[in-house]
């Protein structure tokens, strides 16, 4: 079990279309209290201080507790709804029956994120940078949103 050691800070890729609309609605509900966001997309993250490679965090979702502890993919997912009060809505996620299959799928999305980058991005073109290009600045190499 986690202690808890709020707040918790999500690490989230800003380029994914998907990711970005969740991040959208859990920013509506949480406080800084509770849930920080990071986007591992910025030109000026570095995730060499985490102890962790750029590659390593787009793999799957990262989230770190205030004391350090680490959650990765479908926990990091649970806290971070946990913690803007949406919990009900990822409840399933805490079924043990379903935790194998609902562990599976999350995989497969991993895997078909990077294919997922043409869907329209929640922020459109206040995602475009430099005033001219519109694509991310570092290529998609898979993972989680």
């Amino acid at each position: 079990m986690h202690n808890y050691s709020w707040p918790l800070t999500l690490y989230f890729d800003g380029d994914c279309p998907l990711c970005a609309r969740e991040i959208r609605l859990l920013r509506r509900h949480a406080t800084p209290q509770r849930l920080l966001f990071v986007d591992i997309s910025a030109e000026d993250f570095d995730p060499a201080p985490l102890g962790l490679s750029l590659v390593e965090m787009q793999a799957r979702l990262h989230a770190r507790w205030a004391n350090g502890e680490w959650l990765l993919g479908l926990d990091a997912s649970l806290w971070s709804w946990q913690a803007a009060g949406l919990g009900r809505w990822v409840a399933p996620l805490r079924w043990r029956p379903l935790r194998p299959l609902l562990e599976w799928g999350y995989r497969l999305f991993c895997r078909l994120r990077p294919h997922l980058a043409h869907l329209p991005h929640p922020d459109g073109a206040a995602r475009c940078r430099n005033g001219a290009s519109c694509s991310s600045q570092r290529p998609p190499s898979g993972g989680a949103g």
